[in-house]
């Protein structure tokens, strides 16, 4: 990660989990939750992206578990522009 940093706001694709557009309240949250690990790891510094993925893919899975008690398959794609 160099230059100016900014988050823009994750992309999901749900493939069997839950009908994206019967659970936008979900969807919502989970671009905060994604968003918001993306920032902490901005914030300290990290640029590792095994690392920021790992970060990401972790709070997903804990807020996904909260909210439906299920564990789906998270795959966290960074793609730099």
């Amino acid at each position: 990660v160099t230059g100016v940093q900014t988050c823009a706001l994750p992309i999901f694709v749900s493939r069997g989990f839950v009908y994206v557009r019967e659970s936008e309240s979900l969807m919502e949250g989970a671009r905060d939750v994604a968003r918001d690990a993306v920032e902490e790891c901005l914030e300290r510094n990290i640029t590792d992206w095994a690392r920021i993925k790992t970060k990401i893919k972790d709070e997903l899975s804990n807020y996904i578990w909260k909210k439906t008690k299920r564990n789906p398959m998270i795959l966290p794609i960074i793609t730099e522009v």
